[in-house]
């Protein structure tokens, strides 16, 4: 006599009740991409400040960051190595000897890159030893160019140099008219002051 087994779920296939529904998969799919999107979130937080001077404070890491600047390419930690060590030994690379590369490179490889990369400042490759700028590299440069003094004709400030001979003079006929008693005079001299630092700044905006 054969079984009617027209009513058991075959072995192997899935029945209405154990197949996951449309809204288990949406919420499966939601959770994920909500994840993700906090993962993404935190990679785009911008660096802290105590970080950004954590990394600039030290020469081999802005030596670092000046030879990266406007490279696309990747770079050997030999040839970055090679390149600062010639400026602190104040020679060339081709006259620098074994142990003056050998100094540069270890300090760059055991230190300062992974310090870089762990804040995404740069991408190091250890085991390729190859580096290229990191996602958060940007905003170093500002730090950096000011710091070296550095800094484009829209960035003057101002009361830069070309005005300060004219303040100066301007402050000092002021304290001449005080002691000379002629108060009058001073007033008139605060007024000059005072209407030519308005259009210095109103011309820099």
């Amino acid at each position: 006599m054969v079984a009617d087994n027209k009513g058991e779920a075959v072995a192997g296939t899935t029945t209405a009740e154990t197949a996951p529904g449309i809204d288990d998969v949406a919420d499966a799919e939601s959770v994920g991409s909500g994840e993700q999107q906090g993962v993404e979130e935190v990679d785009a937080e911008p660096l802290s400040l105590d970080v950004i001077f954590e990394i600039l404070r030290n020469r081999r890491r802005q030596l670092v960051l000046e030879f990266l600047r406007d490279r696309e390419d990747p770079v050997t930690i030999g040839e970055l190595a090679e390149h600062i060590a010639a400026i602190e030994n104040e020679t060339t690379v081709r006259q620098l000897n074994a142990q003056q590369r050998k100094r540069v490179y270890i300090g760059l490889y055991q230190c300062h890159l992974p310090k870089m990369d762990d804040v995404e400042v740069i991408d190091f490759n250890q085991s390729r030893g190859r580096i290229t700028a990191g996602s958060k590299i940007d905003p170093l440069y500002d730090y950096l160019d000011v710091a070296n003094g550095e800094h484009g004709d829209d960035d003057e400030a101002p009361f830069e140099r070309k005005h300060g001979v004219g303040f100066v003079a301007t402050t000092a006929a002021f304290f001449a008219a005080q002691l000379a008693g002629a108060y009058l005079l001073a007033s008139v001299f605060v007024l000059l002051l005072l209407v030519g630092t308005a259009a210095v700044v109103a011309g820099d905006l």
